[in-house]
């Protein structure tokens, strides 16, 4: 039986001839139908994923090169096009539309020979912290099916925690790979905004939305990044700038890195005791080992969410208002007039969050708010880029908590929306400057739950991300 350890070793087994794409895809299939009560997947592509395995095949043994891709078993989160397949960001207002084209992201790993095996569930277009508002139901954490499994990119999670595919592809909006990835003890990778073309992905909030990758290892994710990473015609937003072979680069570097981390997100009094001493232990190990770890100041902590939030309901709403029935999505019949067909359409096919955060922009949007809300909102972001360009002139990596506590009951937080977006206390920081972050395991907590930290660069230094995570990612004794 296959087991995934990483795509090097997946690679030198298919070059050994111990075993074939059609063999693996077979197994992922068998996880996957044995794993149903999880919810992970929205759709599973079986007889389409089982003939590109066989072509595969046929291609490896006529001798014609593969890419650095070949074989590898993905699964894509519902937001990222793929065409000639159903794509709904889990919500009811999409129900049955079919994607005419294929996000750059899904193209270039195609191109580099991988396996598309399915959809992934997740938090209705993207908001959620939990994975509890999907209009297809609740993804489990596969470690305690009691748990959420973070979100808003859940599924993704629980497919590589759960060995349901080699990796996954997620969004990241405010934490939307690094929160999930910390919940289900696996590595979650937000690159710099503008690393990858965003073209294909259903849009949040299109000044923080970035495609994230989930892996159960640093170089995995690297090697991703590398092939998904560089300029696309169709995304006016996407970086020009050169695209380094990560997963090559990576390997054998010996850094001594000077390391800076925020006191205030260390003594927060929503960060768990016992995260707060790992992590606290992690600077002493690395300190051990040659680094420089040092505080520095932040005054920002306490706007960081309502910021975040204000903003990207705002820009939510103006992406949310193509979505009224008119050209896609099932429609509600009997509507009087153009108003009522549109709210009859919106009421029916909207989950309570979406409706919620188009709620709060519309109030933040309005002419009697707009400068006391947004204004200020985009003059604390202003803050935030500066401070960030602050620190990273003197320091290669900021560490910070992933999420303030591990994964938690189901329903425990659900009924306080304020006490859920505190959730992303320490991860929409990295969007909001727009720098990259990775979420890497770091040890349980005494209930038995993984997490992780979080890891951040100046950005598009991913090279040094990558490299730092893979060093802090080895076995240490807490």
């Amino acid at each position: 039986m296959y087991q995934h350890q990483s795509i090097q070793q997946f690679h030198q087994e298919i070059e050994e001839g111990s075993i074939e794409c059609s063999s693996v895809v077979k197994h992922y299939l068998s996880r996957i139908s044995s794993a149903t009560r999880l919810n992970a997947f929205v759709e599973v592509f079986e007889t389409e994923a089982l003939e590109r395995a066989a072509e595969l095949d046929a291609k490896k043994k006529s001798g014609h090169p593969v890419g650095k891709l070949f074989g590898v078993v993905i699964g894509i989160k519902d937001v990222l096009c793929y065409k000639g397949h159903h794509v709904t960001a889990a919500s009811k207002i999409l129900q049955g539309y079919t994607s005419l084209y294929s996000a750059t992201a899904v193209e270039r790993l195609l191109a580099e020979d991988a396996i598309i095996i399915g959809s992934l569930n997740c938090d209705e277009f993207a908001m959620g912290s939990s994975n509890e508002h999907s209009s297809y139901g609740k993804v489990l954490n596969g470690l305690d099916e009691n748990r959420v499994p973070g979100g808003s990119s859940g599924g993704s999670a629980v497919a590589v925690q759960a060995g349901l595919c080699m990796v996954s592809l997620g969004s990241d909006t405010g934490g939307s790979v690094r929160q999930p990835a910390d919940f289900c003890g696996i590595v979650g990778l937000k690159p710099t905004y503008g690393r990858i073309s965003r073209y294909g992905l259903i849009a949040y909030a299109s000044s923080f939305d970035q495609i994230g990758i989930f892996s159960t290892s640093v170089h995995d994710a690297a090697l991703l990044l590398e092939v998904m990473a560089g300029p696309d015609e169709f995304d006016s937003t996407v970086s020009t700038q050169p695209v380094p072979e990560y997963s090559q680069a990576m390997v054998g570097e010996k850094k001594i890195y000077t390391i800076a981390y925020f006191p205030e997100s260390l003594e927060h009094p929503s960060l768990d005791p016992e995260i707060k001493k790992a992590i606290y232990l992690l600077f002493d190990t690395l300190k051990e080992q040659g680094h420089a770890v040092s505080p520095v100041r932040f005054d920002y902590l306490e706007y960081i969410v309502p910021a975040y939030y204000v903003l990207t309901t705002a820009e939510a709403s103006s992406n949310l208002s193509r979505f009224d029935g008119v050209k896609y999505g099932p429609r509600v019949p009997d509507a009087e007039d153009l108003t009522g067909f549109y709210e009859r359409n919106r009421s029916a096919g909207f989950g309570k969050e979406v409706k919620r955060r188009i709620m709060l922009a519309n109030f933040v949007l309005s002419s009697g708010y707009y400068d006391a809300y947004f204004t200020q909102a985009q003059k604390v972001r202003r803050l935030i880029i500066n401070k960030t360009d602050e620190v990273f002139q003197n320091h290669d990596l900021l560490l910070m908590p992933t999420a303030p506590y591990p994964a938690f009951r189901f329903g425990e937080k659900s009924n306080d929306p304020i006490e859920m977006f505190l959730a992303d206390l320490f991860t929409v920081f990295a969007n909001l400057a727009g720098i990259p972050a990775i979420s890497i395991p770091l040890t349980r907590h005494s209930n038995g739950m993984p997490f992780g930290v979080q890891v951040m660069t100046d950005r598009f230094k991913e090279l040094t991300l990558l490299r730092a995570a893979s060093l802090i990612s080895k076995p240490w004794k807490p």
